[in-house]
């Protein structure tokens, strides 16, 4: 009789970076509102950063789903190792960093998983982590537990790595550099053009820890009971129903934007944020142009100066979160000096922010956006046309989506280089109501496509439901009492 009340319980790792970080923490809360109880994962040097980055915090206890727990939800917060010491500067050093995790960190969550699962044996436990932890398999296997990979890229992005096997036959990978070519051998994407690949499937790429990465990835994730996908169905159809011949592929996406679960107070963001609303409050509707490059990639500095002049030329409102360390350097943040002098009160310069209340503020009627999967969501979700810079990983295909695709967004530039008065150019064309009345309509279109899908008993609720459902029996069917 005892078993008919054994809880399911999973066990969330997310990859230690925010954009990854933000989904992981919405999909824990929507299991959890299923009655599932959680188990959440951070590595120490990430809890740290949240535990600092959050200002009413005074005391060493920060609890990521604290208000969450109070308001009944069964997620438990926890942290593990990575090895380094806490002052090792994990993004200025990241091919170190993924270099230890790639070789060490299985060990470490072997460890962790063994004694959780000892803890509380009459508790179902099952794996849930991101597609790019190769690991979880092993860990998996060893313990009995239903593997739960989670991508939070776009389906697209996911399936070509996924056919890695079809790139290499029809000569495709590793990709020469320069080679631009259509393909439409891959099941489910109608065609793709080369020079959009992820870096790591191109020669030049094929030294850096994130071409081991990846190769372990998409090996690794062909061993996974469930692959979620933080995008929409309706979006990405094709690629997903090609993908789901393979194994079992849910879209549950935007995962960030569910009506079913409350919205509980947890802070995700690893930066303290600056609050723009006041600015913004002085501004006309549509005409404050935002700017970020993200939480991670890093450019140079001419391309920083080249946007900064470019955006003095426009002479339109900006805010620009523009982080220390994009330039590569950890004190400085690229701008030209002077810059701030000279944009008095048309524009505003901030480390950091929260994205989607300056994204969803009136006064926003544009984004140039590094095209990370996050800010293309967000973007979507406000109906926000977009001025597209993708610089590393995912981004040149989240490019073609926005672009091509979806006809939300523009180049910011139609070369190679960043030139200011092309990027004037283009910030002015975004930004002037005649020029863009076609982006704006078929962003305002998405937009309603992505509010109609997470409505209650909407498509992502179906598909959500779905997963539970087949979950529940897979992990019924693992049991060995």
């Amino acid at each position: 009789m005892a078993e008919r009340h054994r809880k399911p319980h999973a066990i969330i790792i997310p990859l230690p970076h925010q954009g990854h970080i933000n989904p992981f923490i919405n999909l824990s809360l929507k299991l959890a509102s299923n009655g599932f109880t959680i188990t959440f994962v951070n590595l120490e040097f990430i809890h740290q950063m949240l535990s600092k980055s959050h200002h009413d915090n005074t005391t060493n206890e920060f609890d990521l789903f604290s208000e969450a727990r109070k308001s009944g939800l069964d997620i438990r917060y926890t942290t593990i190792s990575d090895g380094f010491p806490p002052e090792f500067d994990r993004g200025l050093y990241l091919e170190e960093f993924w270099g230890s995790l790639l070789q060490n960190f299985t060990a470490r969550v072997d460890e962790f998983v063994g004694k959780t699962i000892k803890s509380d044996p009459y508790l179902d436990s099952f794996l849930v982590t991101d597609t790019f932890f190769s690991w979880t398999a092993e860990v998996a296997e060893k313990y009995n537990l239903v593997n739960v990979s989670f991508w939070t890229e776009p389906a697209l992005v996911f399936s070509l790595g996924y056919h890695w096997d079809l790139l290499e036959k029809n000569g495709h990978f590793p990709l020469k550099d320069n080679t631009d070519e259509e393909i439409n051998y891959i099941p489910g994407v109608r065609s793709v053009s080369t020079r959009n690949f992820m870096p790591y499937l191109k020669e030049s790429g094929l030294s850096a820890i994130s071409y081991k990465l990846a190769f372990m990835t998409y090996k690794g994730v062909k061993k996974a009971d469930f692959i979620l996908h933080n995008t929409l169905h309706e979006l990405e159809s094709d690629t997903l129903s090609a993908l789901n011949k393979y194994q079992p592929n849910y879209a549950i996406g935007p995962i960030n934007f569910v009506k079913n679960f409350a919205t509980y107070s947890v802070h995700k963001s690893l930066w303290s944020e600056s609050d723009c609303t006041h600015w913004l409050n002085s501004k006309s509707p549509s005409s404050v142009l935002y700017i970020s490059f993200g939480s991670l990639v890093q450019t140079s500095t001419q391309v920083i100066e080249e946007i900064a002049y470019g955006l003095l030329l426009s002479e339109v409102n900006f805010i620009w979160a523009v982080r220390t360390g994009i330039v590569g350097c950890a004190n400085t943040n690229g701008l030209p000096d002077g810059f701030e002098d000279d944009i008095k009160d048309k524009g505003l310069i901030i480390p950091w922010c929260n994205q989607i209340t300056v994204l969803s503020d009136p006064a926003v009627g544009g984004f140039v956006t590094h095209c990370g999967w996050n800010s293309i969501v967000e973007s979507l979700w406000c109906g926000t046309p977009m001025i597209c810079y993708p610089v590393d990983y995912d981004q040149p295909i989240n490019r073609k989506l926005v672009v091509d695709d979806w006809k939300v967004g523009i180049n910011l530039c139609d070369g190679t280089s960043v030139d200011r008065k092309e990027v004037a150019e283009k910030i002015k064309y975004l930004m002037g109501e005649t020029s863009s009345k076609s982006l704006r309509q078929e962003s305002k279109n998405v937009k309603e496509t992505l509010r109609n899908a997470t409505e209650i008993d909407g498509p992502l609720e179906r598909d959500f439901d779905k997963f539970i459902n087949d979950l529940k029996g897979k992990i019924n069917a693992t049991k060995k009492y």
